[in-house]
């Protein structure tokens, strides 16, 4: 019996090798798709089963793809989409403590983003990444 689940573990891990596998993007779907399905069993509407059934088929074909790269793009922009969003669910006050002292720019050079204390008047930032320096108000 055990050499039958290690066949079995085996056989899986093969398969998915050189596959996406789950990513941030691929398990947010999911989760929308499961909470849309909690919501169905009490709207029982047609138009939402189909919706979060296609969800469903979108995360296993993220997760089956063979398309590495281009999956792994899509999870880098939807985390960079994302990434702002994140700090106001997992600690809203400090959140909000951090968005009412400091405000957050963005490097000319390399885009990196910069804090910077609020009320301060106009300062001469130094970009951390690439060393550039530029004047801005806070």
């Amino acid at each position: 019996m055990a050499d039958e689940d290690k066949k079995k573990k085996r056989s899986l891990s093969d398969w998915m090798s050189g596959r996406n596998g789950a990513d941030a993007l691929g398990i947010c779907v999911f989760v929308v798709a499961v909470i849309l399905i909690i919501i169905n069993v009490f709207v029982r509407t047609f138009i939402l089963s189909g919706f979060s059934l296609l969800l469903m088929i979108y995360v296993c074909w993220r997760m089956a793809s063979r398309d590495v790269e281009a999956r792994e793009v899509e999870n880098v922009v939807f985390l960079d989409f994302v990434s702002p969003i994140v700090p106001w669910f997992r600690h809203p006050g400090t959140a909000a403590k951090e968005l009412k002292e400091y405000k957050h720019l963005q490097c000319p050079d390399c885009g990196q983003r910069v804090r910077v204390p609020r009320k301060k008047g106009k300062l001469r930032v130094t970009c951390p990444k690439c060393g550039t320096k530029f004047e801005a108000k806070s």
